[in-house]
């Protein structure tokens, strides 16, 4: 069965990272197409999930990119705004375990230019999940603007979130003073130890999940890294083990997870209303197929997803 559609809503961003110079006194720039819910539709396409991207999308060199790549993808690119507003801007520094450092040139760009009219548009039926998150969701004047459509959404899809904590860009306060509301919006609340410990200094991991269980989520997954992701649903938890892989870099690999996880659940008929009669082993499954294309993600430059093909010579290859 061909699983249902998602939407994701949210930012695109120009990934640039650093590559050796012809000369001492230059810096050399690789663009990637990045951000956030950009590369959570670009995983669940190639995983062959149908999926629908809303975004505003500049006109510039950076916006034509990332349609480029959204559309060889076969993410849905049919309510995507065109924007007058530049693309949003991220260098990227790695260190020795190609982790990413980011600085953000994000001042009055498309992304965060959201006006009720232009998400009132967007048609839903046919969706079985909405996806956002990220700094779409913090941003003014667009930040609001989503709320409002996720709460409509509400009523007729599964709703997940990814906080995805910036806090180069947006003050952790700000995410603070709203992820209550946001539990109460959402059914799948999907975040990194990095964004739980910007947002709950010190906190263990499965208070946290009561903390936000208690607020409305259903479904709370935390990736670990290397130690795999804790997922909790109305309480009950388990652990998830990483799978082990080369890592080039981590840029995207909470993105390709989300994906994973939105995929294996839509396949198996539990997107589309509360997740009622979705079970913990339902769950544990979803979440060990996120972490192999995770993986797959990690092993390649900047965020790369997997399509399904690859995924599936992976898992041959390491059953043989």
């Amino acid at each position: 069965m061909r699983p249902p559609r998602i939407t994701v809503l949210g930012e695109c961003v120009a990934d640039a990272f650093t590559e050796p110079a012809p000369a001492a006194n230059e810096l050399a720039l690789r663009v990637l197409p990045g951000g956030g819910p950009a590369n959570t539709a670009v995983a669940l396409a190639r995983l062959g999930t149908p999926a629908r991207f809303v975004a505003r999308l500049s006109s510039d060199v950076f916006g034509r990119l990332f349609r480029t790549h959204l559309e060889a993808s076969g993410v849905d690119l049919s309510y995507a705004v065109p924007a007058a507003e530049p693309s949003t801007l991220a260098v990227a520094e790695l260190d020795a375990r190609g982790q990413a450092a980011f600085s953000f040139h994000a001042d009055d760009t498309a992304d965060w230019q959201w006006t009720p009219g232009e998400l009132a548009r967007v048609d839903l039926s046919g969706t079985a999940c909405v996806h956002t998150g990220s700094l779409a969701l913090v941003r003014r004047p667009g930040a609001a603007v989503i709320e409002e459509f996720l709460a409509t959404a509400a009523s007729r899809a599964t709703v997940s979130i990814d906080p995805n904590v910036r806090p180069l860009l947006v003050h952790p306060d700000v995410y603070r003073d709203r992820l209550a509301h946001w539990c109460r919006l959402a059914d799948i609340l999907r975040l990194s130890e990095d964004d739980l410990e910007l947002l709950l200094p010190g906190t263990p991991p499965e208070q946290a999940c009561d903390t936000w269980h208690a607020a409305g989520a259903r479904l709370v997954v935390i990736t670990l890294g290397g130690d795999g992701a804790l997922v909790s649903l109305d309480g009950e938890r388990l652990r998830v083990p990483a799978t082990t892989t080369r890592v080039v870099d981590t840029v995207g690999a909470g993105d390709s997870f989300t994906a994973g996880l939105l995929h294996h659940l839509g396949e198996r008929g539990a997107l589309g209303g509360r997740l009622t009669g979705l079970t913990l082993d339902d769950v544990a499954e979803a979440g060990r197929f996120a972490a192999r294309v995770a993986a797959l993600t990690c092993s390649v430059a900047g965020p790369n997803p997997p399509w399904q093909d690859q995924l599936t010579r992976s898992a041959t290859t390491a059953d043989a």
